[in-house]
């Protein structure tokens, strides 16, 4: 009779170590992702001094951590129209992206919670894989954190493509505060739809079919007025004919 297979691979201090100087770009993303929520806890509550700068800061370490991404990704940059068309199918590009529209305009408080929402997400992911290289008993009040996290994660990319959808028409409204530009509404559009035909992520895709579906549910109540089943049904079809062709995958 076999005895149960235990994981007999060496644990500790020393081998945190030695994955932290073995795995340099993804300790690097680890860190910035953490920087990301340092900041925008900064921003909200104002102890690291400027909240202005905190938030800045913020979108700067999401800068980094999608250049990262980017580079682990897309190692070999090449100057040719493939490359472009590769470049602008990755998620860390449509984030690097999102950043820089934001980083010149005033604060808006709501720009942080897709940043800061994916990363709680993926740091949370390689926090537990830290925690591993100590022991799988080790930390234990780390590690119910993390499953929490891990469990609400559809939860958390529902609310993050539902705020990348929301972003568009409030960029709109922001004008009239002068906090965007006239720019920056075209600027969420295209990266709205980037999101939208996104490969890895379909979120913002099924966020928007069951926002439709609200919609037409809406007007399709008997209680709805005439005139505002007109409009429900008008903006459906404006807004479906904003929509990207997505290609089969």
């Amino acid at each position: 009779m076999t005895e149960p297979t235990t994981d007999q691979r060496p644990r500790g201090w020393l081998v945190l170590k030695h994955h932290l100087l073995t795995h340099k770009i993804d300790v690097a993303l680890w860190a910035t992702r953490l920087a990301t929520m340092v900041f925008t806890i900064g921003y909200i509550l104002p102890v690291l001094g400027n909240p202005h700068n905190s938030y800045y800061k913020a979108l700067m370490a999401n800068a980094a951590t999608s250049a990262l991404r980017l580079h682990q990704r897309l190692p070999q940059v090449q100057f040719n129209r493939q490359f472009l068309s590769l470049f602008l199918l990755e998620d860390a590009a449509h984030y690097l992206f999102f950043s820089l529209i934001f980083l010149y305009s005033a604060p808006i408080t709501l720009v942080l919670a897709p940043v800061v929402l994916f990363a709680l997400l993926h740091s949370a992911s390689y926090s537990l894989t830290l925690l591993d290289t100590l022991g799988q008993n080790s930390w234990w009040g780390a590690r119910l954190l993390i499953s929490l996290v891990e469990f609400q994660s559809r939860n958390i990319l529902r609310m993050v493509a539902f705020n990348e959808i929301f972003l568009l028409p409030f960029s709109v409204f922001m004008i009239f505060t002068g906090k965007t530009s006239l720019v920056t509404p075209f600027l969420c559009y295209r990266f709205l739809g980037l999101r939208y035909t996104s490969r890895r992520n379909p979120y913002c895709r099924t966020m928007c079919h069951e926002l439709r579906l609200s919609m037409e549910a809406l007007a399709y109540n008997p209680k709805c007025p005439t005139f505002a089943k007109n409009v429900i049904y008008k903006a459906i079809t404006f807004v479906s004919g904003l929509a990207p062709v997505v290609e089969a995958q």
